[in-house]
């Protein structure tokens, strides 16, 4: 090619990938963009030190306005400890401030700029008032003990999903550690386990199937009356860690109804990498006491070398999308808990995602399953389940 004609081509070039962008820019406004799960730190949700303002968290109001992400799943997680009836009160206790700082913040330190959701519809109600929604999630169902009615109590402060595992088995299920250590004390859901579920359906929780064991979770998806969700996973067949879902596991969702919420989680989405980040907790544990991690004007972006990119989390939603189908596929980032690649790596940069969505030709009201749609259809039929369980 000569240079006369090289100069044109890089014009038209540049041209194109200009109209694509506003292309992308518009869908992203219009589309409903909910990310399924975002843990949080209540040190970080207080009077003086909380989401209104920019800290150096991947999440806040001011990276959730900038990046145009509507909504998200707020995590209360607690860690796996010994599962003993000595160690379960503090593991309760645990989870009931986790679920109080989120109410501080939503209904006392911002309650013009956040607005909690208990049904789907008040997440579009929320929404269309250009409030950011904020949904409870729950990591770890550890904290119930073997009281069966705490799920009503968390289902009452707001939960709308709860995981029954962590990094660890513990009385309800078998944990996808146990791939590394060779051990299923509970043969997948534990008695207690399935109680949990059945209660669960009932009230209109749905169930999480992430950081469970594959036979926990094919047994969650048989006894389940309701689609079950995995909050933050990937495909396996890309990426071969005990976290993800293996095509077997892909299928089961698919055909239960139910999503599996592809996560920005970079040893998740190229095994052996690293996001850089180390979860939020432990970069708060180095700070001094009482402080308030703001973050600082003209902040670098994180640059880890050969970190998986939303290229690379759009390849998992392609290949879920192309085995199960675009209904059962969604977005998450797990950020504060060592979520991050290049390209999404705070909420400032969600756009990008859809970007790159729009790059390889879904269509708007794809992008809208994948951002939101399906999840909230999950949560819909959860509800529909629990009117049906409760009428019989």
């Amino acid at each position: 090619m000569t240079a006369a004609l090289a100069v044109p081509t890089l014009l038209m070039a540049q041209a194109d990938d200009a109209a694509l962008t506003a292309r992308a820019r518009a869908i992203h406004r219009r589309v409903l963009t909910l990310d399924s799960h975002i843990d949080t730190e209540p040190a970080l949700l207080t009077q003086t030190c909380n989401y209104t303002q920019r800290l150096i968290t991947q999440v806040n109001l001011p990276k959730m306005r900038a990046g145009g992400l509507d909504a998200g799943f707020f995590i209360v997680h607690v860690p796996q400890g010994p599962v003993s009836a000595d160690a379960y009160p503090a593991a309760h206790a645990q989870a009931l401030a986790r679920f109080d700082a989120l109410h501080r913040q939503i209904e006392h330190l911002a309650p013009n700029r956040m607005g909690l959701a208990l049904t789907p519809a008040q997440v579009d109600r929320i929404a269309r008032t250009g409030r950011t929604v904020a949904i409870i999630g729950v990591e770890n169902g550890y904290p119930l003990g073997t009281d069966v009615s705490r799920v009503r109590d968390f289902y009452a402060r707001g939960g709308r999903y709860m995981s029954l595992t962590h990094n660890g088995h513990n009385q309800l299920a078998d944990s996808h550690t146990g791939e590394a250590t060779h051990d299923a004390p509970n043969g997948g859901l534990s008695a207690l386990g399935r109680a949990v579920v059945t209660e669960m359906n009932r009230l209109g929780m749905m169930v999480d199937v992430s950081h469970i064991s594959k036979a926990a979770m094919l047994q969650s998806v048989a006894f389940s009356q309701a689609p079950v969700i995995a909050s933050h996973s990937a495909a396996r067949a890309l990426a071969n860690h005990s976290r993800n879902l293996d095509d077997e596991q892909l299928l089961a969702i698919g055909r239960s109804g139910g999503v599996v919420q592809v996560v920005a989680y970079a040893g998740f989405l190229k095994v052996g990498t690293n996001s850089g980040r180390p979860p939020l907790r432990e970069i708060l544990a180095a700070l001094p006491p009482g402080s308030c991690p703001l973050e600082a004007a003209g902040t670098p972006p994180l640059s880890v070398p050969a970190r998986p990119g939303v290229t690379d989390l759009v390849d998992h939603i392609d290949y879920i999308a192309r085995r199960i189908g675009i209904d059962h596929v969604g977005i998450s980032s797990d950020f504060e808990g060592g979520g991050g690649i290049e390209g999404w790596d705070s909420a400032a940069d969600t756009f990008s995602v859809t970007l790159e969505l729009v790059r390889r030709g879904y269509s708007e009201p794809d992008i809208a399953r994948l951002w939101g749609g399906n999840l909230l259809r999950v949560w819909r039929e959860a509800d529909r389940t629990a009117t049906r369980l409760r009428a019989d």
